[in-house]
């Protein structure tokens, strides 16, 4: 398949902008700032922004899809989310000198998928309201649970590396990049197959049904993960990805270079994991329920990451059993001061703003700056990234988030050493 002429020139306009982009020294020394603070030698806090409503962002047309080939226009949203960010609200984000071509892999699934009621309140948001209904009742319903199998079309992804190559080849290289860690959050899946209010009931009356259920979901995670490593499907995560629900994944002593990944394994890559349905569940039960099965997975991995949304500052003895823990996140719902007293320097506090004051009827910067400013004041001393996230609106008005960035990145600046 040929592009248009219009369509390739648009692509190529774009790539010479990210390559542009990419070229400037700052990339080196924000990664540079990453890798130090992911060795627990930082320089300052490190700040970055995802999860951004993005249907609300565009007001000049810099977000336009120019394209017309639906392949195209996958290429140029990721382009033009990209350029946008930098342009508007980088922070510390680095921006690669490549570009990627995602292998094309397929799995057959774990036998259970989402079976949901859905409400919309913005239909141009890619949040939506849920209700599930149970597929997980009784304890034959565990069964349902099956081993994925993993496949690789690496048919489909020369054709889509080639393509890549007659447009940007002489612009950026092209980089073929797999499975570069995982979402890891079971308990994510788990929760919406049982239903909330019966599974914290079944914790009490059902306890060996959960653990059962836990356990055969985190084989065939497992399962899976070995497949991805037989078959030569991972890729560094030890550069500009996120890890976990955090920043970027510059470290020391990791392969960094996708061009690696024909020797790379779990234990040269960060992993993650996450139960976030276990934020009101005491730290005796989500180690039962959770964390014990959850180390199957982190211990595979060289460094990990936990953590979402859930409270996690009553809970930071019982981290403390992950032997390559390195990152732990620090929830809008946290007790900070606890927080911060139970994390010390020993771990990456990734502290989490509420995202919730970009949705006030009436934008307040200098409540964002004195929220800021707090918590730094607290947890002086404490390796520190701050990832705005969960981002659902900014009431159609993009320069809040604009603001916020630049207001951020001007306090962090006065904590460099």
């Amino acid at each position: 398949m040929n592009l248009s002429a219009h369509d390739n020139d648009i692509l190529r306009r774009l790539g010479e902008n990210q390559a542009r982009i990419a070229a400037l020294p700052i990339q080196k020394e924000k990664a540079e700032l990453w890798r130090r603070l992911n060795d627990l030698e930082p320089v300052r806090p490190l700040v970055w922004i995802n999860e951004v409503p993005w249907h609300e962002m565009d007001i000049d047309g810099e977000l336009t899809l120019q394209t017309h080939d639906p392949w195209a226009q996958k290429i140029e949203t990721e382009l033009r989310r990209l350029i946008y960010q930098w342009n508007h609200f980088p922070a510390d984000m680095v921006v690669s000198s490549f570009i990627a071509c995602p292998l094309e892999i397929q799995s057959s699934g774990i036998g259970l998928n989402e079976d949901a009621d859905i409400v919309l309140t913005d239909p141009d948001n890619d949040i939506i309201s849920r209700h599930y209904h149970p597929q997980i009742v009784n304890p034959e319903d565990i069964e349902k649970i099956i081993m994925p199998v993993v496949t690789c079309d690496w048919g489909k992804t020369d054709e889509n590396f080639s393509r890549m190559n007659t447009i940007f080849g002489d612009i950026l290289p092209i980089h073929k990049v797999g499975k570069r860690g995982t979402w890891f959050a079971p308990w994510d899946d788990l929760v919406t197959w049982w239903g909330v209010e019966a599974l914290m009931i079944d914790f009490i009356k059902r306890p060996d049904m959960v653990n059962t259920a836990i356990s055969r979901l985190m084989d065939a995670r497992l399962y899976e993960l070995d497949q991805w490593d037989n078959l030569k499907l991972l890729s560094t995560n030890a550069n500009n990805t996120r890890i976990g629900s955090g920043g970027y994944g510059y470290i020391s002593g990791m392969l960094s270079h996708d061009n690696d990944s024909e020797n790379l394994h779990p234990q040269d890559m960060w992993g993650s994991a996450t139960a976030q349905i276990f934020g009101s569940v005491s730290p005796k039960m989500h180690w039962e329920f959770a964390l014990c099965h959850e180390l199957r997975w982190l211990e595979r991995w060289g460094f990990t990451y936990y953590g979402c949304c859930e409270p996690l500052d009553r809970k930071v003895d019982i981290l403390r059993r992950i032997p390559n823990l390195r990152k732990v996140s620090m929830s809008p719902w946290v007790d900070l001061d606890r927080a911060i007293y139970a994390i010390g320097n020993d771990y990456i506090l990734s502290r989490k703003p509420s995202p919730a004051i970009m949705a006030e009827d009436t934008w307040r910067p200098e409540q964002a700056r004195l929220d800021i400013n707090e918590f730094l004041v607290k947890a002086k001393g404490c390796p520190i990234e701050i990832i705005m996230k969960d981002i659902s609106t900014v009431r159609y008005q993009p320069e809040r988030l604009w603001e916020w960035e630049k207001l951020a990145m001007d306090i962090v600046h006065k904590e460099e050493s």
